[in-house]
């Protein structure tokens, strides 16, 4: 079993699909693109947004925060709730915490909006910490929230790359996500991942980051995540 346990919030802990689609068409559209499109559209789910806005609409910085900010002014008032917690999960988590886990999220969506959602859901209380980017353009990659994330749960050396450095693998923290992001993050510092495939990877993603485990289920995860046997 992990003792310090670290959880991505889009398409980990909840299904944003609905949300987060219809506020890049909606930021598109202002922008003067039409994509009618949501499936297209699911490759938003996980990377930072500014990043997502320049590699697949090919727009240069200045128009990429611009389109960033269409995208937040739609979903910090309606986005955000257009969102469903996946099933089982909140048992999941309940069990983690009476067996003594220690729980955070890393998210790459901003901490205002991840504390806002948990909230929503009623998961909040199941964790320690709940860490995401910034408003202003910090901590806009993985690896960065999982260290800061690792900070506040008062793991020091870990955040500050001990285990990387030395090239093994820390043992009583484990990372959970659904994205190659969330696994080379989770990786730069030297942790384990595990790769959820209800999330929205594309075949072979996570494995060919390098995930240590892939749980198909909620209740596999659960599994994996307390040390039981298959």
């Amino acid at each position: 079993m992990f003792q310090y346990i670290l959880f991505d919030l889009d398409g980990t802990l909840t299904d944003p699909k609905p949300g987060i689609t219809g506020c890049v068409q909606y930021a598109l559209h202002e922008m003067g693109i039409e994509e009618p499109d949501a499936d297209r559209l699911e490759v938003f789910i996980g990377p930072p947004l500014v990043e997502s806005f320049m590699q697949f609409y090919g727009m240069e910085r200045r128009l990429a925060d611009r389109a960033v900010e269409k995208y937040r002014e739609r979903f910090a008032v309606t986005g955000i709730y257009e969102n469903e917690l996946y099933p089982g999960m909140k048992e999941m988590l309940a069990g983690l915490k009476a067996a003594g886990c220690r729980l955070a999220v890393a998210s790459s969506k901003p901490e205002p909006f991840v504390k806002r959602i948990l909230e929503h859901f009623e998961i909040a209380a199941y964790f320690d910490e709940a860490v995401g980017s910034g408003l202003d353009g910090s901590l806009s990659q993985k690896e960065d929230v999982v260290r800061e994330a690792l900070r506040r749960l008062g793991k020091k050396e870990a955040a500050e790359g001990a285990w990387s450095r030395t090239g093994e693998v820390c043992p009583d923290v484990v990372m959970v996500g659904d994205r190659k992001y969330d696994v080379e993050g989770a990786r730069a510092l030297g942790l384990r991942c595990v790769g959820v495939a209800f999330g929205y990877a594309q075949p072979g993603e996570l494995e060919e980051a390098g995930a240590w485990r892939i749980a198909e289920d909620v209740e596999t995860l659960g599994r994996i995540l307390l040390g039981e046997k298959d």
